[in-house]
């Protein structure tokens, strides 16, 4: 009778814990992104799209693309609608792997940022002065990559494998107690 107890009382508190963590682990990611991760491109973009599973906001400075011998793109004012942010971008710069690095806040208020990376198949000369940014979009420059620290594990891995990876705890927890009960009984 006390190990049945025991036992339920065990499995009701991991459901509470699992359900109590569940949603602090759904935070909203990155969707696509137009270019998208891994595509190989004839011609730049003269904008870049990026759709997220939620709602953002902006932060400061929130989108750089940089590539090969040091080349930074020209940003200008991103616009949010909702879940999708939209920039224009002048491209300048050789053939290569170029990196968009995005940092945005979440509508639960957490911040995040992350990369997508494509190529560029030929290189991109400068633009002429006569080419600029239009002057109702003022651009930004690039700045360099952020810091290690600032990648964070919700980029890296999708939700349900942080899902997946509880109950198997409370499952592993569980077999651990009914065998030390059984082994005391």
């Amino acid at each position: 009778m006390r190990f049945k107890r025991f036992g339920a009382s065990l499995l009701v508190t991991g459901l509470a814990l699992l359900g109590a963590a569940t949603p602090a682990m759904a935070h909203s990611e990155l969707k696509s992104s137009d270019p998208e991760r891994g595509a190989s491109l004839a011609t730049p973009p003269t904008q870049i799209k990026l759709t997220f599973t939620g709602p953002v906001t902006l932060n400061a400075d929130p989108i750089q693309i940089t590539g090969p011998e040091n080349a930074k793109w020209t940003v200008g004012r991103a616009e949010v609608a909702g879940a999708v942010i939209t920039a224009p971008v002048q491209a300048v710069g050789p053939a290569g792997e170029y990196t968009l690095r995005y940092k945005v806040t979440f509508e639960d208020s957490h911040e995040s940022g992350g990369t997508v990376k494509f190529n560029l198949s030929a290189p991109v000369a400068a633009p002429s002065s006569s080419n600029a940014a239009p002057a109702s979009q003022p651009a930004t420059s690039a700045t360099p990559a952020p810091r290690a620290e600032e990648t964070t594990l919700e980029g890296l891995l999708p939700t349900w494998v942080w899902i997946v990876l509880a109950v198997a705890v409370v499952l592993a927890g569980l077999v651990v107690a009914l065998r030390f009960l059984r082994r005391k009984s």
